[in-house]
């Protein structure tokens, strides 16, 4: 086994993270605080190849694996969880139903676009009363003259409302079959009529992402609309997540390995009694255990990769994945800021946005209970 990364991923590394350094680290209190939106850092990262790194040149992407992929989204989230949501949710869920069950003319229609920066995609599933149950979205599409006809409403989702979204893949109730729901999935572009995006403010973490709500009232697309086939809406969006499971599981490990860093620095310049408390044992043992679960964090989710670069199962060790890092985010960033005391109840210091931002890793793209029931159900319990 070997645990080096290749030339091209350290290269990866070290772009993104000078570029998340330079360019993000400067700005993202300020975008924090006034929960603004970046269009301009968006189209730097399309600028970076950021989006749709893992496709093939032809639809516009760089053809990289998906540990490329994972460390830019890790790098992202070392410094703001916002940006590195903004890159997630368009690479994973925007691209990802399109590229994998598109026709090619939709592929060839949308993905170039959405791989420069200039233009997002959202993933239209979560509903008020169908979260973790994905099931139980009462949003419905019925063909009318050749049309979709499309009623009810989403939220929570992530790119749905900027100024650069230009379309949502949308869940929704298609009809019955054998007496149960069937999921179809439909591709609705933003300047549809009849389809109402509005933006979710007030929000305690990612305050500069987009979030939004989309209301659907007899929106109506071209059947040729139709993503994948009728009644397959929800193995695609499903399997989606799977994959999601892998950037949110990136999200974790850099929000971590971000807030670690900011503790290990505060700790060794801050002093009390007469010398760094970095020295006294009880933070130096915390900070052991942060670097500790982080390595564990980190080759769990690079193994997880590695499964899907080689074509084989890696669906329990996505969920693992998504699980662990997740948890461990939350249990680094508390340390963190407990080795800051009462400066890191400050918005002056990001240690304190840190641990706002990650406390969405353990609900979004299926909750640490959903993980664990996903993990139980593959171990056969």
């Amino acid at each position: 086994m070997n645990f080096d990364l290749s030339e091209e991923h350290k290269m990866i590394r070290e772009t993104v993270r000078e570029f998340a350094e330079r360019e993000i680290k400067p700005v993202a209190q300020q975008l924090d605080e006034k929960a603004e939106f970046s269009p301009a850092l968006t189209k730097r990262m399309g600028e970076l190849g950021l989006f749709g790194m893992y496709l093939p040149e032809k639809y516009g992407g760089q053809g990289l694996d998906t540990l490329a992929y994972i460390i830019a989204v890790e790098e992202l989230a070392r410094v703001d969880g916002s940006q590195a949501a903004t890159l997630a949710a368009h690479n994973s869920l925007g691209i990802g139903p399109l590229y994998y069950y598109g026709t090619e003319d939709q592929k060839m229609k949308y993905l170039p676009q959405l791989c420069t920066g200039e233009a997002l995609w959202s993933f239209g599933l979560t509903e008020p009363g169908a979260g973790s149950d994905s099931r139980g979205s009462k949003t419905t599409a019925e063909i009318q003259n050749d049309e979709w006809v499309i009623n009810g409403s989403k939220i929570f989702i992530t790119n749905g409302a900027s100024s650069l979204n230009i379309g949502t893949t949308v869940q929704a109730v298609s009809g019955e079959k054998d007496g149960k729901k069937q999921f179809t999935t439909i591709l609705v572009e933003g300047h549809t009529k009849g389809f109402k995006r509005v933006q979710m403010h007030n929000k305690m973490m990612w305050r500069a992402s987009d979030t939004a709500e989309l209301y659907f009232d007899d929106v109506r697309v071209p059947k040729e609309n139709l993503l994948g086939e009728i009644g397959q809406g929800s193995k695609i969006m499903l399997s989606t997540l799977d994959a999601g499971r892998l950037s949110i599981a990136a999200m974790g490990l850099g929000a971590a390995q971000g807030a670690y860093e900011l503790a290990l620095a505060y700790a060794k310049e801050r002093k009390q009694f007469g010398q760094p408390i970095s020295k006294f044992q009880i933070n130096a043992f915390k900070l052991a255990d942060m670097a500790t679960k982080i390595e564990l964090a980190r080759n769990l989710l690079y193994k997880a990769c590695w499964l899907k670069e080689e074509g084989r199962a890696f669906g329990l060790e996505a969920a693992m994945s998504k699980l662990y890092c997740s948890e461990i985010a939350k249990e680094v960033a508390d340390e963190a800021v407990q080795i800051h005391g009462g400066y890191g109840l400050m918005k002056d210091y990001d240690v304190e946005r840190f641990y706002r931002d990650q406390r969405l890793l353990q609900i979004g793209e299926g909750t640490s209970e959903i993980q664990r029931l996903v993990i139980s159900r593959y171990i056969g319990c």
